[in-house]
């Protein structure tokens, strides 16, 4: 039997949307009606969405015209309790009924385990899906990515932009129904002055076709994306070179345009004197325009900007465009030039007349912080501690540039311009550039060493700051910016492979942090609020490596998938280091492929559940706080020789003696995956003790014996993850 079905699209029309959330926007309308379609149990075919700066709109291929039926159990009553001793239903009985609203009579009895049951068997008819349409898309509508919702007119209706007209069809009929205070039609609106007519729908297949044609609007955000990039590169082809394209700008303008069409423009060749980041910055980021570069990878003194028509006169709008962009260029140079009147060392001491933060005080206090923390990493990593001193004082410099303060997105960049043509040593002007880096994902790492120690070091003072004043990221909320430092900080030390001691380098952070929130505190009468250093520092710690966790469970960071579990249990050893967290977890992933893993996994999680059980507590249990990787010595009491009474647990205190201290070498000199393969060579013995021996013995002296013998093999497996996490 076929099921009806048509196509199904809806429309909603606006003000101009924001172009850096148009996609967001796109995608999550997408996901939340196909999520409504599910939970309405509502088959369909293909969904497609598109997207433009006046509409959001989404079309559904053969749609069911209603839900199934579904099919009803209802289990009510006991028989004994529906029925009285004449036979007639008592008010249990009907009341039941009533709510299936169906007579008593129609009730079933069903003989089951602990007896005689009425049920309600029945079928409930499916909803029309046009009655359902309007209130999923309302759904979908209330669920987009909207921080701050407007409103317009009289209503009360909110949106990110005011909205002024709804478009949804079924097959070829509107969909009955108010969006906004709006009644749905079959009408939308082309491109605002080409086409400034409502447009007709037909059907939700001549959508795409309708606007192209009649409305001078390219819907689909790819296909409009695509047109961008190809009509873009030829206009600077026209020009005999090639445009600079980046992705960022290319998904802006396509958010920007609904009918796009490509202008070359030209600035006065003098202005190619100013750095090349200037140039692109000017025109990328403040006039939406792509640069062009010449075979030789020199810019040009051309662009191409896109406009959102097709003007009768395309030479005056290009005029335009020259005429806007000569004085943007012309307050560079000037700056430029300004800037460069001033040594960027001569800018120190006016670093401490701008505030950073009210509580960690000035931008002075904060590089004198990465000051310190930039020796001490520069001496562990083996640069030079001079080079890391002079970039550190000098990487907060440029943010008091007339450049940077017109065009901040340059910070770092122009202190690296300006150090050169200081002559300070280029290591030190590298570094002020580099140590932004990375600003997000799959952005590049620092390339010098000391790039690399200035990176580290400011990262680690915003995240200890910032924690030191309670400031810690909460939901969504992150003003500061800490999950990107703390990925980025772990990005450094991971890819770069630096076996840094972050833990102590963030507790020596919280201090410095602590001291100056004092200091700070004294003028104002006012006591700083009591901070426990290695709490913050511990609490930061776990924050930092808890963001390694996105980085194994979704990449093949490891050989084999890593599980959450595998993560875990390399987290609870609190590796000193993230490289350490790596190396460790790497080993796991290879001794759980060993033949041996499950059956010890299983003896880890029982060791663990009984000396939890008995009060004890394991290795793992009591590490040392603040990432220090060591399990804390004398946690786990001496075992006594003489009273091993049974042949497996001798044989297990043998085998653990002859392993302890080559496994105790490997792990000291993390050499995990050898210490976990030695590990292996216990399950034998591991097998025959939970076999034959009863460790919770009557003999409190058996006990205790038997409980360290396993508090003693558990600290051998703690060394590298604790093992009693894993499935098993």
């Amino acid at each position: 039997m076929s099921v009806d079905q048509h196509d199904f699209l809806v429309e909603i029309g606006t003000e101009e949307l924001p172009p850096k959330a148009l996609r967001a926007l796109e995608q999550a309308f997408a996901s939340g009606l196909l999520n409504g379609l599910a939970k309405a149990d509502l088959a369909h075919g293909e969904l497609r969405s598109f997207a433009s700066p006046r509409r959001l709109a989404l079309r559904v291929r053969r749609l069911a015209a209603c839900q199934p039926d579904q099919r009803i159990e209802r289990r009510g009553p006991p028989v004994n309790v529906a029925f009285d001793a004449a036979g007639q239903p008592t008010r249990a009985a009907q009341a039941f009924a009533a709510g299936c609203g169906v007579p008593w009579d129609a009730l079933e009895r069903r003989e089951e385990d602990k007896g005689a049951f009425l049920y309600y068997r029945g079928v409930k008819p499916g909803a029309a899906t046009v009655e359902l349409l309007p209130a999923l898309v309302r759904d979908a509508l209330d669920a987009l990515p909207i921080p701050r919702r407007m409103r317009w007119g009289a209503g009360d209706a909110e949106f990110v932009r005011p909205v002024h007209w709804i478009l949804m069809l079924y097959g070829k009929g509107v969909v009955p129904g108010r969006l906004f205070g709006i009644p749905a039609g079959n009408l939308t609106r082309g491109h605002r002055f080409h086409a400034p007519k409502p447009l007709a729908i037909a059907s939700p297949a001549a959508y795409e076709r309708a606007l192209g044609g009649r409305g001078h609007v390219i819907a689909d955000f790819e296909v409009r994306r695509t047109l961008v990039r190809e009509r873009v590169t030829a206009a600077a082809a026209g020009l005999g070179g090639q445009a600079l394209i980046s992705e960022a700008l290319l998904e802006e303008v396509t958010a920007l345009v609904e009918w796009p069409v490509p202008l070359a423009g030209r600035f006065e060749p003098r202005f190619l004197a100013l750095p090349r980041e200037v140039l692109i910055s000017t025109l990328e980021d403040h006039q939406r325009y792509f640069p062009v570069e010449g075979a030789d990878g020199a810019l040009l003194p051309c662009f191409v900007a896109v406009a959102n028509l097709e003007s009768r006169e395309p030479a005056k709008v290009i005029e335009g465009n020259e005429r806007v962009v000569r004085p943007r260029l012309a307050d560079a140079a000037f700056f430029w030039d300004q800037d460069r009147k001033t040594a960027l060392a001569a800018r120190i001491e006016g670093l401490d007349a701008v505030t950073f933060q009210a509580r960690l005080g000035s931008l002075g206090d904060r590089s004198r912080r990465i000051r310190v923390l930039a020796i001490e990493v520069a001496a562990a990593i083996g640069q030079s501690a001079a080079q890391a001193e002079r970039a550190a004082s000098l990487c907060k410099c440029d943010l008091l540039t007339a450049m940077v303060g017109e065009f901040p997105e340059l910070q770092g960049i122009m202190g690296a311009h300006y150090a050169l043509a200081d002559g300070e040593d280029p290591e030190v002007a590298a570094a002020l550039r580099e140590h932004y880096l990375p600003r997000g994902a799959g952005d590049a790492l620092p390339l010098t060493g000391t790039g690399t120690v200035i990176a580290i070091a400011d990262k680690v003072d915003t995240l200890a700051g910032i924690f030191a004043i309670g400031g810690k990221p909460s939901g969504t909320k992150d003003p500061f910016g800490l999950r990107r430092a703390a990925i980025g900080l772990t990005r450094i030390l991971l890819e770069k492979r630096l076996d840094l001691d972050l833990a102590g380098l963030l507790r020596h952070a919280v201090g410095l942090a602590q001291s100056d929130i004092e200091r700070l505190a004294l003028p104002t009468g006012k006591a700083a609020p009591s901070l426990s250093i290695d709490a913050v520092a511990g609490e930061l710690y776990d924050y930092v490596l808890e963001r390694l966790r996105a980085h194994y469970l979704e990449s093949d960071a490891v050989t084999g998938p890593c599980s959450t579990e595998m993560f875990d249990a390399v987290l609870a050893t609190r590796p000193a280091s993230p490289l350490d967290f790596d190396e460790r977890l790497k080993a796991l992933s290879g001794f759980l492929r060993l033949p041996e893993a499950t059956s010890l996994t299983a003896a880890n999680k029982r060791v663990a559940n009984i000396l939890r059980k008995s009060g004890g507590r394991s290795p793992v249990e009591t590490a040392e706080p603040q990432g220090s990787g060591r399990a804390a010595r004398g946690a786990v009491s001496a075992v006594d020789p003489a009273l091993l009474e049974e042949p497996a647990e001798r044989s297990l205190f043998e085998s653990i003696d002859a392993l302890r201290g080559t496994v105790t070498a490997a792990t000291a000199r993390r050499d995990y995956a050898g210490a976990l393969t030695e590990l292996a060579a216990l399950r034998p013995a591991v097998d025959a003790f939970f076999d034959t021996v009863m460790v919770m013995d009557e003999d409190r002296r058996l006990r205790a014996n038997r409980l360290a013998l396993l508090s003693r093999m558990r600290e051998l497996f703690a060394g590298v993850a604790d093992l009693s996490r894993l499935p098993g």
